[in-house]
Formats: structure tokens, sequence, C-alpha cells
């Protein structure tokens, strides 16, 4: 008799044990990328994404590594963080988005969509847009309203969920930097600038040359949260533009590292592909295609 109520208490132990850990491998949650200076949120306070501007069509295939924030979670992050410096901030959100796929659509998935907010795959300039978005605002929707104010010439406007004048937004990254909004040109003031045509005929630009980029005494005036715009050969520009990509800059531990989405758009010669990345800014300057730089700051 005592050994059959043993086993029958063994078999209860051993039931109850693989039912917690059945519950322990269906609780997957997003992980927050954060610096030594940041606390992490809580594993149990974190859901998945039931955000309506996150909403995504079904044929759009999502790569399983990477779960965009939630509204819930965003305003927790931001209630973290939202005392550091601007600079700070820009670098801390644009850390979230690494691993994020790359946004293959010429025009952006953004644009297309008519949507403010599309986290689940990004190009350089989306990037770009939200984590200066979300650093200068307190809530969620504080950052949708910053984007109506920033990413466009005029001023968003949304309509019955959806963004009705994306054709005045900054297509062309130099029009950010013309524009002020997207912090101040500090440029001349890290290094010897060289001017290279503009976008407009006979119109000129000033820029750091990768060799004056390379400089320590250039690149050691750096701070976490410059932007970085990376700046296309004159004579292998495809659309007159002047910046052929942009990212942020993390200076940590000493060093200073680019986040960037890195990828390439899909064409009829080609199928696009790439992700967000962290990398050695110096090394990528070095082995760069691009002529140099420029950079702004928000102070």
């Amino acid at each position: 008799m005592f050994i059959s109520q043993w086993f029958r208490l063994l078999r209860l132990v051993i039931l109850l044990s693989c039912l917690q850990l059945l519950g322990a491998c269906a609780s997957g949650t997003r992980q927050v990328k954060t610096d030594p200076g940041f606390s992490a949120l809580a594993a149990e306070e974190m859901q998945k994404p039931q955000n309506l501007v996150n909403t995504r069509p079904q044929q759009v295939k999502i790569d399983p590594g990477f779960t965009p924030l939630a509204a819930k979670e965003i305003q927790k992050l931001q209630n973290l963080v939202n005392t550091r410096p601007i600079g700070e901030r820009i670098a801390f959100w644009g850390e979230q988005f690494i691993g994020a796929p790359y946004d293959i659509d010429p025009l952006g998935e953004y644009v297309r969509s008519e949507k403010v907010v599309c986290d689940y795959r990004v190009d350089c300039m989306y990037l770009v847009f939200r984590a200066v978005e979300l650093a200068q605002a307190n809530t969620p929707e504080g950052a949708i309203d910053r984007s109506l104010d920033l990413r466009f010439r005029t001023r968003g406007r949304i309509e019955g969920g959806r963004v009705v004048n994306y054709d005045e937004r900054f297509a062309y990254a130099e029009t950010m930097i013309s524009s002020g909004r997207w912090g101040r040109d500090i440029t001349a003031q890290l290094g010897e600038s060289t001017e290279i045509q503009g976008q407009q005929q006979g119109e000129k630009t000033p820029m750091l040359s990768r060799d004056e980029l390379l400089k320590p005494e250039v690149y050691g005036k750096l701070k976490t949260g410059d932007l970085v715009f990376f700046v296309e050969d004159p004579t292998k520009r495809s659309a007159g533009e002047i910046i052929g990509h942009l990212g942020i800059v993390k200076l940590e531990r000493g060093s200073l590292y680019l986040i960037h989405a890195s990828g390439l758009k899909s064409s009829v010669e080609r199928s696009g592909g790439g992700e967000v990345k962290k990398v050695d800014l110096i090394e990528y300057v070095a082995h760069m295609k691009f002529i140099g730089a420029k950079f702004t700051r928000f102070e």
C-alpha cells in the first residue's frame, strides 16, 4: 500500500514539472536591448505587440527573430529613459531595432501603406525617423505627433487612420539637414570640410572626406546620438541625391559604433534584403563606398 501511494505521488510531481516546463517554453518575450546605463524591463512585463499602428498585412512575411515593441512596452521604456540626455535617448531607441529586417520596398513600406508606424521592417531613413521621434516624446502617441512635424516639409496629416500627404515628406536626406529639424549641422566644427556639388546645379555643400573622418582628432569629437549622413560620389548619383545612407552614432566604452539599417532595396535586377546592425563606425568608414559624411546633433 505504501509503495503504491509513493508511485502515485511521484507521477504527480513529474506531471506538474512537465506542465511548468511547457508553460515556460510558451511564454517568449521581446528582449529589450540596453547598454549598462539603462535598466531592462522585467520579463513578465513584456507582452506581444497589439498596437494597431503596427498592424501589418497578412501577406507580409516577418522575420521570426524580431518582434516590434507594443505601445505598452514603448511607454514603459520612455518612462525609464526620458530623463537621459537627448543623444542617449536617440541611440537607445535606435538599438531597439537591431535585428529588424530591412525594408526592401523602394518607396518604403510606411509610405506605401500610408502609416506612421511600421516597425516590423525598416530602412535607414525610417530608423532615424523613429529613433528621434521616440526620443523626443514621452508617450507612443506623442512620438506619432512628433513624426507629423519631423518627416514633412509642411506637416503630416492623418485622415481615417492613414497619412494622406506623404508626397510632402522629406524624400531626400539632404533636405532633412537643411530644414534644421534634424539637429544642428556640426560638420564644419568636426574637421576640415570639403565642398562638393550640391543637389542643384552650381550649388555646393560641405562634407568631411573619408580621410578626414579617419583622423582621431575628428572622430573623437563625435557624441552618442549624433546623426551621420553618408555622401554619395557625385559621379555615381542615380537621382541627383547627395546622401546615400544615414545612421546613428553611439559612443560605448571608448569605442564609436554606427547603428544603421544595412541592406538593399529590391529592383528589377536584384532581390533586396538586410537588417538593422550595430557596427564599428571607424571600420565602416574605412571600407565604405561613400566619399564622406555630414553630421547633425540634437542639443
